[in-house]
């Protein structure tokens, strides 16, 4: 996956897979092919958001706000 790749882009390709693989008229090889390019998009929205996050949590503790975590309950 490219590291120019925003988090956006990244998630708009997720979604039109998604919407490919949920069709299911497609060839198993290719299924998989796609299915793979989608657990890679994933991966990179995943590590995008928890380097913005870090990042958040970085700004507002260096500026003695209180200290911010997200936790599985908030994005639930």
């Amino acid at each position: 996956m490219s590291g120019k790749l925003t988090f956006e882009k990244a998630l708009e390709e997720l979604e039109v897979i998604i919407k490919r693989l949920e069709e299911g008229d497609i060839p198993l090889e290719e299924a998989l092919e796609i299915y793979q390019k989608g657990m890679e998009l994933s991966k990179t929205c995943h590590d995008k958001l928890k380097y913005a996050e870090e990042k958040l949590t970085k700004v507002l503790t260096e500026n003695g706000e209180e200290e911010f975590h997200v936790s599985e309950e908030d994005q639930a």
